[in-house]
């Protein structure tokens, strides 16, 4: 009996460390690039543009 539970010991041993690996390729994630995106200068033109009509409208 004690053969036994010692062969069967060695048995789980060798198989769990058999199983400590993969033969799946490991999975390498892309970098995240991050770009600074320039604003279209709309947004000026229009406050420039709001700002003499209301000079002008303050004139008359």
């Amino acid at each position: 009996m004690k053969k036994l539970t010692l062969a069967l010991f060695a048995a789980a041993l060798m198989t769990t460390s058999a199983q400590a690996g993969s033969y799946a390729d490991p999975v390498i994630e892309a970098p995240v690039i991050v770009e600074d995106t320039t604003s279209s200068s709309s947004g000026e033109l229009l406050v420039l543009y709001l700002a003499s009509l209301v000079v002008i409208a303050a004139m008359q």
